[in-house]
């Protein structure tokens, strides 16, 4: 009995075999997800009963938790699960193209670049440009600093330890300009502007939802696209050049989705960090190495990290609202310092 299951279309030009541990962890991320969505509408400044939210949410409620749920916990929970599924992919196909266990978009310079798309937005163009255009503001300036990172790496092609190195250069001086802006803004710019970087999903509405739901439905997706590309590359840009992959435009349009997933997630819910580093290695943990299977499992594991962090965030400290960031951060900072040590001779 084999122990794969193979997907694949009526014309046979797409098909995924993936090993069974992974079909049965993909299940249980689910389940776990579904659980914790439930959690996450239950509990709040004020809790809700899991059956009247489950209630509610099949068009037999009462209409008493309407508002609540519908229009304060629902888009936040939502746009929660979304962001870190983002992070999630974005932080595997960073890692898996640059073939780095260290690689995420905080540290090579993506979620910078989207910073400073935001900033000069909040900075410069705050109170004559409606706020709706911040996401694209941030969008644009991950796609401007990514693209920078990816020109200046470029020698006859772009390697990827000179892309890792470039990429925390640029970082560093793309926090050194938001710096700047913040320290040069007026105190109320840069209260926003502090909150904002920190990471969170305060104030998140459906408006957020919609926007950020195209950028998951596309991209995620289409990750898949380029699994097995992904599974060459591990194996040396020397060894898949000799089994016919074009390297250099594999890995500009993995690094496009990873920017876009990355920036998009950056636009709506601001600097959470650690995520997209996180999760595709607790993902590796679970099933192994397999990339087709990492996608979905990082997707779930990010939007759990993410939903995890915002639910402690908005109730650990009532009636404070702490950002999502910080604890994502709290998370992340000590598995990067593990990493660094882990790999210390390598």
């Amino acid at each position: 009995m084999t122990s794969f299951m193979t997907l694949r279309t009526k014309s046979g030009a797409f098909s995924f075999q993936l090993h069974k541990k992974t079909w049965i962890t993909v299940l249980f991320l689910s389940l776990f997800s579904l659980f914790l969505f439930i959690v996450s509408l239950s509990i709040g400044s004020s809790f809700i009963s899991p059956i009247d939210v489950i209630k509610q949410l099949s068009g037999h409620g009462s209409g008493e938790y309407d508002f609540v749920l519908n229009t304060l916990r629902l888009p936040r929970v939502l746009l929660a699960f979304m962001v870190g599924a983002a992070l999630g992919v974005a932080g595997l196909i960073l890692q898996g193209v640059i073939r780095n266990p260290l690689a995420s978009p905080d540290i090579i310079g993506v979620t910078a670049g989207a910073s400073v798309g935001a900033i000069v937005f909040i900075v410069f163009f705050m109170g004559t440009i409606s706020i709706t255009w911040l996401p694209l503001a941030a969008i644009l300036g991950a796609a401007i600093v990514s693209t920078l990172i990816y020109l200046l790496s470029w020698k006859q092609g772009v390697t990827s330890i000179r892309l890792v190195l470039m990429g925390i250069g640029v970082a560093a001086a793309m926090k050194a300009v938001v710096t700047m802006m913040l320290v040069l803004s007026e105190d109320a710019v840069t209260t926003k502007s502090y909150l904002w970087l920190t990471g969170s999903l305060y104030g998140a509405n459906w408006q957020d939802v919609y926007s950020m739901f195209p950028w998951v439905l596309v991209f995620i997706p289409l990750t898949f696209l380029a699994a097995r590309t992904v599974s060459v590359k591990e194996l040396g840009d020397d060894v898949a050049v000799g089994l016919g992959v074009k390297v250099q435009s594999k890995r500009l349009l993995l690094l496009f989705i990873s920017v876009a997933l990355a920036g998009s997630s950056v636009a709506f819910a601001g600097g959470i960090e650690f995520v997209g580093l996180v999760a595709p290695h607790i993902a590796r943990m679970l099933i192994g190495r397999s990339f087709a299977g990492l996608v979905p499992i990082s997707a779930l594991i990010g939007g759990i990290i993410v939903a995890i962090a915002d639910i402690v965030a908005r109730t650990a400290f009532l009636p404070l609202d702490i950002p999502a960031g910080v604890f994502t951060a709290g998370i992340g900072a000590p598995f990067f310092i593990y990493l660094l040590y882990r790999n210390r001779n390598k």
